[in-house]
C-alpha cells in the first residue's frame, strides 16, 4: 500500500479539513459484519471455474483456523489518538494451537514490494513458517508483532528452538482513509483475542479484523476468502485462499471477465484523485493447502497467486504492496531437530491442477471480500460505498455472465455477533 509523496502531503492535508463537503452525504459507520444471511458472489449467481471445498474458505483445509478483532469507534472530524476507528487484526493459524510446536513448510513472494510482511527473510531461509499469519493496518505491524510473541511467553508455547527466540509473520495494508491510523489503536489485547478466538468453519468476510478499514477497486474491500477442492485423480487435495485486499481501481475491475467498473458510477473513494488515474492500496493474500509441497514448490505457488489478481483487473501498481505467502499443512513433523525426515512430495509434473486451483481461488476470494462489504463511513465523514449487489447482476446479466444462484448456506460466510470478530464501541 503506498501513496506517492506528492499524494501523501495532499491526503494529510484533506485529512485535516473538516471534509464539509464529503459530509454532508454521509451516514452513520456501517456494521462490522453482515448479517449471518448475506450472499457471496456465487449467492448472487457470479459464476467462477473450478470446484470449492465445502466452505468455499481457507478452513477447509484441515487445522487452519481464522480470528478477527475488529475495531469500529467513533464518527466525524478525525481526532489523532481518538478517532474515528475502523481497523483490527486477522489471525491465521496453519496448524491451530499445533501451529508453533510443528511448523509448516512455507515461501513467499512479493509481486509488488510497497508495503511489509515479517518474518519472511527467515521464511525464505528456512523454508519454514513458525506459528500464525496476522494481518493488520500499515502502522500497526509492530504492536502485533510484539503481541505476538508476548502471546507465545504467556502461553508457554515451545516452539522447536525453545522459545528462545521469535519472528513473527505480520503483514499490512493502508486503512488511513477511513481510520485514524497515527492514533495506533491496536493493542496486545487485540491481538491476544484474534489468536484466541480463531476458529474453523466459515471464515467472517467484508470489513472485519484487519479488513475493516480497507478499500478495493473504488469500493469497500476487506477479507475475503475461497477453496477448491481437487478431484480424485488428482489427489483430492484442498487449496484455501484468504486475503485482505486494498488494492486497485474501479476503471480495471472485472469480475467474470467482465469490466463492470466502468459500468457502475459511484462516487470516489478518494477525493483528491480519481480512482481510474491511479493505482492506490495493496492485498495480502494467503494460500493454505494439504498438498505435499516443499518450500520451493510453494514459492511458484505464491506466484500464481497474481494471476488470480489479473482475471480481477489488478495491474499491481506502483503504489502497491501484493505480498503473498503460502504453506503446506502435509509433512507434519518436518521441522523436527532431532533426527532426519522423510518427506512426501508432489512431482512437479503434477502441480498444474494446485496452480490453476490457487489462481481461481484467489479471484473468488476477492470478489467474496467485496460483496460482503456494507458502505462505511470514517474519518471526517469520507465515506466509501460497497459494490451494489443489484447494479452488479444487472452488468453481468447484459454480458450473459450470470448463473443460477449456489444454494444458500452458512458455509464461509460473515456473521454478526461470532466471538472471532469482536467489534469494539471504546477504545
Amino acid at each position: 500500500m503506498r501513496l506517492t509523496r506528492l499524494h501523501r502531503t495532499l491526503l494529510c492535508a484533506l485529512m485535516t479539513l473538516s471534509g464539509a463537503a464529503e459530509a454532508a452525504a454521509a451516514t452513520a459507520p456501517a456494521a462490522a459484519a453482515g448479517t449471518p444471511t448475506q450472499p457471496r458472489a456465487r449467492d448472487l449467481g457470479i459464476p467462477f471455474d473450478g470446484t470449492p471445498g465445502p466452505l468455499n474458505a481457507i478452513t477447509d483445509v484441515a487445522g487452519v483456523l481464522v480470528g478477527h478483532t475488529t475495531l469500529i469507534v467513533g464518527s466525524g472530524k478525525l481526532k489523532v489518538g481518538e478517532g474515528p476507528v475502523r481497523t483490527g487484526v486477522t489471525a491465521i493459524l496453519p496448524r491451530g494451537p499445533d501451529s508453533i510446536s510443528n511448523p509448516v513448510f512455507a515461501a513467499w513472494f512479493a509481486q509488488n514490494g510497497n508495503g511489509e510482511m515479517t518474518g519472511t527473510t527467515w521464511v525464505e531461509e528456512s523454508g519454514f513458517l513458525d506459528g500464525p499469519v496476522m494481518i493488520t493496518n500499515t502502522h500497526s505491524v509492530g504492536v502485533v508483532r510484539d503481541a505476538v510473541i508476548q502471546w507465545r511467553v504467556a502461553h508457554g508455547i515451545a516452539g522447536p528452538d525453545d522459545d528462545r527466540w521469535s519472528l513473527p509473520v505480520v503483514a499490512e495494508t493502508w486503512d488511513g482513509w477511513l481510520n485514524d491510523i497515527n492514533g495506533f489503536h491496536v493493542k496486545p489485547e487485540h491481538v491476544f483475542h484474534a489468536l484466541d478466538v480463531a476458529h474453523g468453519g466459515p471464515v467472517e468476510e467484508g470489513s472485519v479484523g484487519g479488513g475493516t478499514g480497507m478499500i478495493c477497486n473504488g469500493y469497500k474491500g476487506g477479507i475475503g476468502s475461497s477453496s477448491r477442492r481437487l478431484d480424485a485423480k488428482n489427489g483430492g487435495y484442498t487449496i484455501g485462499v484468504l486475503v485482505q485486499c486494498n488494492y486497485g481501481t474501479r476503471d480495471n475491475l472485472r469480475i467474470a471477465g467482465i469490466n463492470v467498473g466502468r459500468e457502475i458510477p459511484a462516487p470516489e473513494p478518494y477525493v483528491f484523485i480519481p480512482s481510474d488515474k491511479q493505482e492506490l492500496g495493496s492485498i495480502i493474500v494467503v494460500v493454505a493447502t494439504d498438498a505435499p509441497l516443499l518450500a520451493h514448490q510453494l514459492k511458484r505457488l505464491t506466484r500464481r497467486v497474481t494471476l488470480g489478481l489479473g482475471r480481477n483487473g489488478s495491474i499491481s501498481g506502483n503504489g502497491s504492496g501484493d505480498i503473498f505467502i503460502a504453506f503446506s499443512t502435509a509433512n507434519s513433523g518436518a521441522a523436527a531437530a532431532d533426527h532426519v525426515v522423510d518427506l512426501k512430495m508432489l512431482p512437479n509434473d503434477v502441480l498444474d491442477p494446485v496452480f490453476r486451483a490457487t489462481v481461481e481461488a484467489t479471484e473468488e476470494a476477492i470478489v467474496n471480500a467485496m460483496i460482503a462489504a456494507r458502505d462505511m463511513v470514517g474519518v471526517d465523514d469520507h465515506k466509501v460505498i460497497a459494490l451494489p449487489h443489484d447494479q452488479l447482476r444487472a452488468v453481468l446479466k447484459r454480458y450473459g455472465r450470470v448463473t443460477a444462484a449456489t444454494p444458500r448456506s452458512t458455509a464461509g460466510r460473515s456473521s454478526a455477533g461470532r466471538s472471532s470478530a469482536s467489534t469494539s464501541s471504546s477504545d
